[in-house]
C-alpha cells in the first residue's frame, strides 16, 4: 500500500491513503480509551419506537448522574427486551448500566437537538417553544429526578434553534441559530454573560439564509473552542464552515487560526443550499493538541485533487498549526456523508451514511484503497487510516452525536442495526 506524506511544519502526517469532568454536548473529549471499543454493542440498551410511517430519530446523548439522557424527534420509546412501550416527548431517560427507563418524561413540543446533563440537572436545545405546556423557546433547564422546569432557569433567545450546549468556565455555551448564535450564560438564571462579546457570527453561505453556530467543542485543557456551521465572517474577520476562539477567564477572543479551504464549495451545493454548510461536527483530541472535523457536501468539484477541501470526509487539523495549508490527515468517503465525530485518544469514530473509508479517488464508488464501512468507521489518530473496527450500522442520514464514558461510546442514530443485532436509535459500544 502507497501513501503520500506531506510535511506540516515540523511534523510528517499522513494525509489521504493511495493505496469524567463536566461534559460536553458533542462529546466527552476528555475521556481517553486505552484501545478501541467492541463491535458487539450492549444488550440492555432502549430503542425508539416507529408509530405510523413517520421513523424516529435520536440526535443527542449525554450523561446526567447515573443515567443516560437521549433527544431527537420521537414519541415511543421500548425497554430492550421489547416488551414495554414508554410515551415520551422528544426527550427521555435511563439507566447508563441496566437500560431500565426513568419516570423522566416532560412534554417537549418539537425535537431536541442537544441534551447536557449535570447530576440532577438536564439542559435541553433545539426546535421546542413549550415544555410542560410552558413557553420556554429553544432552550430549558429540567429536573431529572421529577422532569418539572426549573423556574429560575429563563433564557431570552429568540431568533432560532439551539444545536449544541456546554458547561465551560462556569458558564453554559449555547449555539445554534438564534440571533447571536453562540452565547454564554449564567447556568443558574439563563443570565446573558459578556463572555462571548467579541465573537460575532454574521453571514449565512451563499443560497442560505439561517446563519448558525451548529456545533462546538471546548478543548479539554479550556483553552480553545472550535465552532462550526453556516457563516462567512466571525469576530470580524473572513472564516467560512470553520473557526477557532481562544478562552480567557472572562472573555473569548478570536484565534489567528484560518483554514482557507473551507471556504470552497462542495458537488452537492449546487444541488441543495443545506450542503453549503457541510461542516457538520467537531471534537477535540484528548490531550486538547488537535481537532476533528467531520463533514458533508458530495464529492469535490472543478477536478480538486484529495487532500485539501473537506468534502465528505473527516480532517483533523493541529491547534497550534494556525495557517495549514491541508490538514494533518484527511480521510474521505468517496462521496458519502459524515455527521459526527469522537475522538477517545485510540480511535476517531465517525458516524453518517457512509459505505467506504479510505476512499480519495473515486465518487459514488469504491475505489482501491477504500475499505467497507457502512454507516461510519473508525480512524487511525496518528495515521488517518480506517482501522480495522467495522460494526457495520445501516442509517438512513446517519447519527448526529456520539458520547464517551470510561466505559465506552454512546450512539444516538437513526439507525436500527448495529453489527447485526436490533439497536434503534440508541446504542452502547464498551471498551473490551
Amino acid at each position: 500500500m502507497r501513501h503520500l506524506r506531506v510535511k506540516l511544519g515540523t511534523a510528517t502526517a499522513i494525509l489521504v491513503a493511495l493505496t469524567f469532568g463536566l461534559p460536553s454536548a458533542a462529546s466527552a473529549s476528555n475521556v481517553t480509551h486505552p484501545t478501541v471499543v467492541s463491535e458487539t454493542a450492549a444488550t440492555f440498551t432502549p430503542n425508539l419506537v416507529q408509530v405510523g410511517t413517520f421513523k424516529p430519530y435520536a440526535l443527542t446523548i449525554n450523561q446526567a448522574g447515573s443515567n443516560m439522557v437521549v433527544g431527537g424527534n420521537f414519541s415511543k420509546v421500548e425497554n430492550s427486551a421489547r416488551t414495554v412501550q414508554y410515551n415520551r416527548s422528544n426527550v427521555f431517560a435511563f439507566n447508563a448500566t441496566t437500560g431500565a427507563v426513568s419516570p423522566f418524561a416532560p412534554v417537549v413540543d418539537k425535537q431536541v437537538w442537544s441534551v447536557l446533563g449535570n447530576g440532577d440537572t438536564v439542559y435541553i436545545g433545539g426546535e421546542f417553544t413549550t415544555v410542560n405546556g410552558v413557553a420556554r423557546p429553544y432552550l430549558a433547564k429540567l429536573s431529572l429526578s421529577t422532569g418539572q422546569l426549573d423556574p429560575n432557569f429563563n433564557p431570552k433567545l429568540s431568533g432560532g434553534r439551539v444545536t449544541d450546549l456546554q458547561l465551560s468556565h462556569g458558564l453554559l455555551f449555547v449555539s445554534g441559530a438564534f440571533s447571536k448564535k453562540l452565547v454564554a450564560l449564567d447556568p443558574n438564571t439563563g443570565a446573558a454573560s459578556s463572555y462571548f462579546n467579541n465573537i460575532v457570527v454574521s453571514g449565512p453561505l451563499q443560497y442560505t439564509t439561517r446563519t448558525e453556530v451548529f456545533r462546538f467543542d471546548v478543548s479539554p485543557d479550556g483553552q480553545h473552542l472550535v465552532g462550526v456551521g453556516n457563516f462567512t465572517s466571525v469576530g470580524g474577520a473572513r472564516h467560512y464552515r470553520v473557526f477557532m476562539a481562544d478562552l480567557g477567564a472572562t472573555s473569548a477572543t478570536m484565534s489567528a487560526w484560518y483554514y482557507q479551504p473551507a471556504e470552497r464549495d462542495c458537488h452537492a451545493a449546487a444541488v441543495a443550499p443545506v450542503y453549503q454548510y457541510y461542516v457538520k461536527d467537531v471534537d477535540f483530541s484528548p490531550n486538547s493538541q488537535y481537532f476533528n472535523v467531520a463533514s458533508t457536501g458530495g464529492f469535490r468539484i472543478n477536478g480538486e485533487p484529495p487532500g485539501q477541501v473537506l468534502c465528505d470526509s473527516v480532517a483533523r487539523f493541529q491547534v497550534s498549526n494556525l495557517s495549514p495549508v491541508v490538514p494533518y490527515w484527511i480521510n474521505y468517503t468517496g462521496g458519502d456523508s459524515l455527521h459526527s465525530v469522537i475522538d477517545t485518544g485510540a480511535a476517531v469514530y465517525v458516524q453518517g451514511h457512509s459505505r467506504w473509508l479510505d476512499n480519495p479517488y473515486c465518487f459514488d464508488q469504491k475505489c482501491p484503497p477504500a475499505v467497507d464501512r457502512l454507516g461510519g468507521g473508525a480512524v487511525d489518530p496518528v495515521t488517518g487510516m480506517a482501522l480495522a473496527w467495522n460494526p457495520v450500522m445501516p442509517q438512513q442520514k446517519g447519527g448526529y452525536q456520539m458520547f464517551a464514558t470510561l466505559s465506552g461510546v454512546w450512539f444516538a442514530t437513526d439507525g436500527v442495526r448495529f453489527h447485526g443485532a436490533y439497536h434503534f436509535g440508541i446504542r452502547f459500544a464498551p471498551l473490551p
